[in-house]
């Protein structure tokens, strides 16, 4: 099992070791946290957050639902039992003010909160996690850097 702590970078050389991360992930995080991830297109960011979904209704006896990226409407939700899961995409955002009328955080004491693309976000929230997906080797290696976990 891959551990992740308080400031790591692992390799996802395969969807195995990301979903992996994504298993490792579920079990260290909690309601309240917030996870922004950051990387170019097509990295990675969105199969972890469906990973991780997934794997959270799993442990909680639920059927996985399909989990895309929210880059058109914004934000998808996901209620597992007790747990409500916010997943942002901030890609077509171009403002500060559009970030703000949001409310990212108005809901985050009682839910999980992930977003992609949080450059545009200016004052980091309490219980932040920061994922960083990147390429490397030219584009033959992807791996992501952790920052924030507890």
């Amino acid at each position: 099992m891959l551990t992740a702590t308080k400031s790591t970078k692992i390799k996802l050389n395969s969807e195995n070791i990301t979903k992996e991360f994504a298993d490792t992930l579920s079990s260290k995080i909690k309601v309240g946290d917030i996870i922004f991830l950051y990387g170019e297109i097509g990295v990675g960011k969105t199969t972890f957050v469906k990973y991780l979904i997934n794997i959270i209704e799993k442990k909680n006896k639920l059927e996985p639902s399909e989990v895309t990226s929210p880059t058109f409407n914004i934000l998808n939700e996901y209620q597992i039992k007790q747990i409500k899961i916010n997943h942002y995409d901030l890609f077509r955002l171009k403002s500060v003010n559009e970030v703000k009328n949001l409310g990212l955080f108005d809901d985050s004491s009682r839910s999980i909160t992930l977003i992609e693309w949080p450059q545009l976000i200016q004052e980091k929230p309490k219980n932040l996690i920061e994922l960083t997906f990147t390429y490397e080797n030219d584009y033959q290696i992807r791996t992501v850097q952790v920052k924030g976990l507890n």
